[in-house]
């Protein structure tokens, strides 16, 4: 009889012990349905001084950024009707209470229309005012009613420093108003634009800059615009810690002409020079510089008495004036000639150091405007 029962109460004890470990789990989580309760907040205490900063600045300037979407026409080869396709897009900044939108030149390049979408989502249609490839620089303009969008406060890029902290304000890939920050990286960084323009004095940065940032604002601490984002350096078409923006000083040199005339008018002496042709006309005379070919009437050079390369009656080449450098800072290619001259205004007074017949002259020059084309 109580083999009976042990046998029984056995049998019984793992009925129980194998329903127990199947019920385990369900048991377990109903204790921990009944134990769960949000987690306790811990304080945060405030932002850090430069989170604050980060902040107000981003809410500061993002209103006087917009959004920039093109279109560009195709034709269908079905009804032979002209179609509006999407073309790209990219960031602008308000430059001033006019309605006039800067941004990339590449941004509109080849657009047929661009509408521009301000912060509080209203869209209007924008028309090119002018542009600067050289400089991948664009001017559009928007017929903004009430309340208009207030300009962005321009800084000055002269006085940068590696190491400053910047911020970049965009719209990649399509996602609106992205912040991103860093530091400058390095300055007067070049780089060739698809068009084979060279574009110098870059800033280059480490803040994220990726497709659709271009055109946007990159902005100091104290909330300035410094520069605009215009190019990545990557080989696979993302952001890799590599960015650049052109100067604002440069901006702010261009921008004027583009409002005023649709195009830039480059301070220049009008000369025409050659490297290649030079060259060996220079080797043969021992000196680095600018060989003058031809001076164009009525120019800065031509009122300062420069002289032109010459063949004579008898077929002899008489060499022209030699530009060593301009107030001191020496020239010897043409693409440094007009380098320093980027850092005028039409109308300064510089002076030449010339090589002329065997002798080193100082020659005062008023620049004038180039003869340049509207793009």
């Amino acid at each position: 009889m109580k083999s009976l029962f042990a046998l029984r109460f056995t049998l019984w004890f793992l009925i129980f012990l194998v329903l127990a470990m199947m019920l385990r789990p369900w048991l377990v989580g109903w204790w921990i349905h009944l134990q769960a309760e949000p987690r306790v907040v811990t304080p945060r205490g405030d932002l850090a001084e430069d989170e604050k900063t980060t902040i107000e600045i981003f809410k500061s300037v993002t209103p006087s950024v917009v959004y920039i979407t093109t279109t560009s026409q195709m034709l269908d080869l079905w009804t032979r009707n002209l179609m509006e396709i999407p073309n790209g897009t990219g960031t602008g900044f308000i430059w001033d209470d006019r309605g006039h939108v800067v941004t990339n030149y590449h941004v509109v390049k080849g657009a047929r229309s661009a509408i521009v979408r301000l912060w509080d989502q209203r869209s209007f249609p924008a028309a090119l005012v002018g542009a600067s490839p050289a400089h991948d620089v664009a001017v559009l303009r928007i017929d903004v009613p009430f309340p208009a969008p207030r300009p962005v406060l321009i800084g000055s890029s002269q006085d940068l420093q590696v190491g400053q902290k910047v911020l970049a304000i965009g719209n990649p890939f399509g996602l609106d108003y992205s912040l991103t920050t860093g530091v400058i990286s390095a300055l007067n960084r070049s780089i060739r634009t698809e068009d084979r323009h060279e574009i110098e004095h870059l800033i280059q940065t480490d803040a994220a800059i990726n497709p659709g940032n271009s055109g946007g604002p990159l902005i100091d601490s104290a909330g300035r615009v410094i520069g605009m984002n215009t190019a990545i350096f990557s080989p696979s078409g993302a952001f890799v810690g590599i960015g650049f923006a052109v100067p604002i000083d440069t901006i702010n040199r261009v921008v004027p002409d583009l409002i005023a005339y649709g195009y830039y008018r480059r301070p220049s002496l009008g000369i025409r020079a050659d490297d290649a042709l030079s060259a060996p006309l220079l080797a043969k005379l021992g000196v680095q510089g600018v060989l003058v070919l031809r001076v164009i009437p009525g120019s800065a050079a031509d009122l300062a008495g420069l002289r032109g390369t010459e063949v004579t009656r008898n077929g002899d080449l008489l060499l022209g004036d030699v530009i060593l450098a301009i107030d001191d800072q020496p020239v010897d290619s043409v693409a440094a000639l007009v380098d320093a001259l980027e850092k005028y205004q039409i109308g300064d007074q510089v002076v030449l150091r010339i090589y002329r017949a065997g002798r080193i002259q100082q020659v005062p020059a008023v620049l004038t405007a180039s003869r340049a084309k509207k793009h």
